[in-house]
């Protein structure tokens, strides 16, 4: 990611620089469709034949009125819960506007974030939608570690461009500027995300034995609260993600970011190889969306507008 750009990666390639409100027709179909478990046919069909999009989607989705969506939802501002425990940010937002098009509502379904693509292999959601950077290891299904194939890989339907920040206790930056500047000291990050691959990264560069101390943990949060308790040196995460922690945790008064963001790189959403169908039909709606302007609401309205796109692309991380 560059400065002007908004990822959660997984490499220098990827892996969180993660609306307008939908009108109350889409709102109404919405609640109709969540508002009972049994989501069938029936109760899907009069959102269906409204949506322009919906003849796009595979039969088996369009019954069901619903696309299941493996997310990791503690990752502010792109997805999190808010203080009455509703899911909410730009994925979610996106979600609904995408869905207003296809006429089926995207249930988010909470999961730690190295555990999404498993799950999408596994059939318990249909896509994965996270602030997961599109990386051509992912397309692959190489794992960034080994370079060994450990599955099918996935394709993406980019949405997002953003890149990775580094950040520390405000008024407290040690003269950490740098990726090469974290030599010797410690950081926490989110286990799986560009910047834990970052970070490993750098590591093997550092000289004179002073290699960078590495914590890992589920969610980013707990990273945030292992800086905030003066655990850790630094931390780093997508920029959205990190901008957002500086400008909310304790006030604005917890952290500062610093230095430039790096490896900017499309966010994208997951879909199975084996259902081009369903990622042809998200494509669609994503274009739909930023022709019509509702795309752009959603961005402007969670403070990223430098990470628009301008067109739905499939498989454009490398």
């Amino acid at each position: 990611m560059t400065a002007s750009s908004l990822c959660r990666k997984t490499a220098a390639k990827s892996a969180k620089s993660r609306i307008a409100a939908v009108g109350a027709i889409a709102v109404a179909g919405t609640l109709l469709l969540s508002g009972c478990g049994d989501q069938t046919k029936d109760k899907s069909s009069d959102s269906v034949s409204n949506a322009p999009l919906a003849d796009k989607l595979p039969k088996d989705i369009r019954d069901k009125g619903v696309i299941k969506v493996g997310s990791d939802i503690a990752y502010p501002p792109v997805e999190f819960k808010d203080k009455s425990g509703n899911t909410v940010g730009i994925d979610p937002d996106l979600g609904k506007a995408l869905g207003k098009q296809l006429g089926v509502e995207f249930e988010f379904e909470n999961g730690t974030f190295d555990t999404l693509l498993g799950g999408l292999r596994s059939k318990r959601y249909q896509i994965a939608m996270s602030a997961m950077t599109d990386t051509k290891n992912r397309q692959e299904g190489i794992d960034e570690d080994t370079g060994k194939k450990v599955g099918t890989g996935v394709d993406f339907v980019d949405y997002f461009t953003a890149g990775v920040s580094i950040y520390t206790k405000k008024g407290d930056d040690q003269g950490i500027k740098t990726w090469s500047d974290l030599c010797g000291k410690k950081i926490v990050v989110q286990r799986g995300t560009v910047s834990h691959d970052l970070a490993k990264a750098e590591s093997k560069k550092c000289g004179g034995g002073k290699k960078i101390a590495i914590e890992q943990y589920d969610n980013d949060q707990q990273a945030q609260a292992r800086l905030r308790s003066g655990g850790a040196d630094a931390g780093s995460s997508d920029f959205p993600v990190a901008a957002y922690a500086v400008k909310t945790s304790g006030g604005g008064k917890d952290f500062e970011l610093v230095g430039e963001q790096v490896e900017a790189a499309p966010y994208g959403i997951a879909v199975s190889k084996k259902n081009p169908e369903l990622r042809d039909a998200i494509k669609a709606a994503l274009d739909a969306i930023i022709k019509n302007g509702e795309y752009e609401k959603i961005i402007a309205k969670w403070g990223v507008k430098d990470g628009a796109v301008k067109e739905a692309t499939v498989n454009g991380g490398k």
